[in-house]
């Protein structure tokens, strides 16, 4: 019992300090505004388009469009003029019918091929905001920069000191792990929907697990171009779970409330400063310090991706 206790403490300061790292936005401003021009354009790409035009196409549609379609086309019998209209029902059935269709033409024609838009322009731009995060990172001489040096001897203890091999085969080994990684994401992500299905405790395991999904997603940008190997980023993100989990908290909480659309609109604002913070994290010295303290001690590895890597 103590054991469980001591290990369910060490998890939360160890959760804490994932969250505190994920909401240290003061480096997305250091990043845009003192270091790159080209990344703040980029950031504020995504805000434009996934904000001001994805979040605002929704606003719109349910504080004008709607409103205007119950007017013209009421729903409730006290808004026809004519009685005999409303007493026959052909009229509210007819008018809800018509609703209907011109709510799912606006989604057919607006909505989804906006999103479905959104979603290839903002993986992009994605990509070059990590990249110039991480031109930044090398520039600068920061932590990534000197992770085949100064740290080398910490960072093959936990597992972070890697690279691919040089030539045609480091590009076909990156490949390679590009699309098994994608797959292992896409069964990683049928668990986490699986989840909600889960009675009474499902709600909260798909919390969890869109946590650390989250987390691995703004972390494998910078992992990506620094050239970690796949196996040493699934061994150092499973054996610091609860920091990751931490970390991915806030993306999270900040979508895990909306309706779908909604969600994917403030997520797709949020992700590009998640990403850069995870950029610029300290997560490896973070971990170490910690651990330090307990004497490399701490909780253990936890096969979050077992299942997905078993299917994979």
């Amino acid at each position: 019992m103590d054991a469980l206790s001591l290990n369910a403490r060490r998890s939360a300061i160890l959760w804490l300090a994932g969250f505190r790292e994920a909401c240290s936005l003061h480096r997305v401003f250091v990043f845009c505004f003192r270091l790159v021009l080209a990344l703040a354009i980029r950031t504020g790409q995504c805000f434009l388009l996934n904000g001001l035009i994805f979040l605002g196409s929704l606003f719109m549609f349910n504080s004008v469009v709607m409103p205007t379609l119950l007017w013209i086309l009421p729903s409730e019998c006290g808004q026809f003029v004519s009685e005999h209209v409303c007493q026959s029902r052909t009229a509210l059935a007819l008018y809800s019918f018509t609703r209907r269709v011109l709510v799912e033409l606006f989604y057919v024609f607006w909505f989804y091929p906006l999103y479905a838009f959104s979603i290839i322009l903002s993986t992009m731009w994605y990509n070059d905001i990590a990249r110039y995060a991480f031109e930044v990172l090398k520039r600068k001489g920061m932590h990534l920069a000197k992770a085949s040096g100064e740290r080398a001897s910490q960072d093959n203890q936990n597992g972070m000191h890697s690279s691919r091999p040089g030539g045609l085969e480091g590009v076909v080994v990156g490949i390679g792990e590009q699309l098994y990684s994608l797959l292992l994401l896409t069964f990683f992500f049928i668990e986490v929907v699986a989840a909600l299905f889960i009675p009474y405790i499902g709600t909260a395991i798909s919390f969890l697990l869109n946590a650390w999904m989250y987390a691995y997603y703004c972390f494998e940008y910078k992992w990506n171009l620094s050239e970690l190997s796949l196996d040493k980023r699934l061994e150092f993100f499973e054996s610091n779970w609860a920091f990751f989990a931490g970390f991915g908290s806030p993306c999270v909480l900040a979508i895990f409330f909306f309706s779908r659309l909604v969600s994917y609109g403030v997520m797709a604002i949020l992700f590009p400063l998640f990403v850069l913070t995870a950029a610029g994290s300290l997560a490896e010295q973070v971990i170490d310090s910690i651990r330090g303290e307990w004497n490399g001690g701490g909780p253990g590895k936890v096969p979050i991706f077992y299942a997905a890597d078993t299917l994979s």
